[in-house]
């Protein structure tokens, strides 16, 4: 019987089952940690690998430690209600759907459903949520049940694919109860090589616009995307598919990557703590960040650190003691790292800025903001990332852009070229977890690469 199967499809079995003891904590939540998920691998008609669920192994052990034992089981209790018969099915409930569009209310809604303003008041004002049906938004539905006496039963507001509000009616009035779905999280796999730019080679992979973003951003403190990226780098990527119902509706985060840059590999791995921050690290515990962005917002250089440089307005040599980015107004700014504001306001010719003290020997500033963000004033903690400002022209400038400074020990460095401090690496407490969903997450790795390298052979 083995010699009608493929040497391939062959392969690929003994690489599901390796996948089933590999192919666990595919998400950082604890909740998702702790339930394992078995795959199939097989490959349709192009080759491409396809996961879907296998059959529970055991039901026995999803069941809690406090569920009473099945009926029937050798040694075990039986359940005194086991032998009654089947509850008769609850009062039959007939359903109304629409369509919330714009400009539709509350009030207008129930009245198409044949329900008057005094009803809509009872249910708005009863227990648990179900004052939040108020909060209606264009593009959900709601639906309204009635009994066979066609009075009002039930109402169901349908906010997105995972989230709905749930009202019903009890004897004590109308009881409402948001419903949060868990989507079922399943490992994908998708590996490139670059011809022309990463986010080409990402969507010829199958990756998202979003995936390809993610991806830039967790290697983008080792490579530099613009300059360092050359033909025939490659890459490597595991991520979730979410499904709900069995249908794919969106892609989760990346679980782990490789980047190979001038021959030089970067591994990623994405690891939640105890705590319940999530980052990404190399295999070996260190964190792919650094302690600073290199960048502080999403723009060109317009003017580059320079000490002899001649001031534009002034017209005299002046040290230019950071680097200029050019965008248009209104762009964010970023902390380029943790820190307490030291000093937010209006700066004499840097015009509105903001100065974050990190540690005791590292500030960074941002000068001529168009505007100062919410809640950034003097004393305030921000973090890695938070919008602090927005680009303008405040102060003695030319045009509109911001002027970034990074200074050690008072003294003014080159922001592109200073050596940037790691981000803490994995705690010594945490070691012993990290190491073990490393060696998940690698192994399932390799399972996916090396099937992926056994397809592509057998197809040519």
């Amino acid at each position: 019987m083995l010699n009608n199967f493929s040497k391939t499809h062959i392969t690929l079995a003994a690489a599901a089952t390796a996948i089933i003891g590999t192919a666990v904590l595919m998400s950082p939540s604890s909740d998702v940690e702790a339930k394992r998920m078995s795959y199939a691998i097989e490959l349709d008609g192009n080759g491409s690998i396809e996961g879907r669920d296998l059959p529970a192994l055991d039901e026995g052990h999803a069941r809690s430690a406090n569920d009473t034992p099945a009926a029937g089981h050798e040694g075990q209790a039986t359940r005194p209600d086991a032998q009654k018969a089947a509850e008769p099915a609850g009062p039959k409930i007939n359903w109304q759907e629409f369509e919330i569009a714009s400009g539709d209310t509350l009030s207008s809604l129930f009245k198409q459903a044949g329900f008057n303003d005094g009803i809509m008041l009872s249910v708005i004002h009863g227990e648990g949520d179900a004052e939040n049906l108020q909060k209606l938004y264009a593009g959900e539905t709601i639906r309204f049940g009635t009994n066979g006496d066609g009075e009002l039963a039930a109402i169901e507001l349908q906010r997105s694919l995972l989230e709905s509000l749930k009202i019903t009616k009890t004897d004590q009035g109308f009881q409402g109860e948001t419903v949060v779905r868990e989507p079922e999280a399943r490992p994908a796999f998708a590996s490139g090589e670059i011809d022309g730019s990463l986010y080409l080679a990402a969507k010829e992979a199958g990756l998202n616009d979003r995936l390809a973003m993610e991806m830039a951003g967790i290697f983008g403190w080792e490579v530099d995307f613009v300059y360092d990226v050359r033909k025939g780098d490659r890459f490597e990527v595991v991520y979730e598919e979410l499904f709900i119902d069995g249908k794919k509706f969106k892609t989760g985060q990346i679980l782990s990557a490789r980047f190979i840059n001038r021959n030089s590999e970067h591994v990623a791995l994405l690891y939640t703590d105890s705590n319940g921050e999530s980052d990404y690290y190399t295999p070996e515990g260190k964190s792919m960040r650094k302690a600073f962005l290199r960048v502080p917002i999403n723009a060109r250089v317009s003017s580059p650190f320079n000490l002899q440089r001649r001031h534009p307005v002034l017209d005299v040599v002046r040290p230019h003691e950071g680097t200029d980015y050019a965008a248009p107004p209104g762009t964010p700014i970023k902390a380029a790292g943790s820190g307490r504001v030291k000093f937010a306001g209006w700066k004499g010719g840097y015009g509105r800025t903001v100065v974050l003290q990190h540690g005791d020997n590292i500030t960074t500033l941002y000068a001529h903001m168009r505007g100062i963000a919410k809640g950034i004033r003097n004393g305030t903690r921000v973090k890695q990332g938070q919008t602090i400002g927005y680009l303008g022209s405040s102060g003695m400038v030319t045009g509109p852009h911001l002027h970034y400074e990074f200074r050690v020990n008072g003294v003014a460095k080159n922001s592109r070229t200073v050596k940037l401090p790691d981000a803490k690496p994995i705690p010594s407490s945490e070691l012993a977890r990290f190491k073990q969903l490393t060696e998940q997450r690698l192994a399932q790795f390799n399972v996916f690469r090396e099937t992926t390298q056994l397809a592509l052979a057998d197809n040519e």
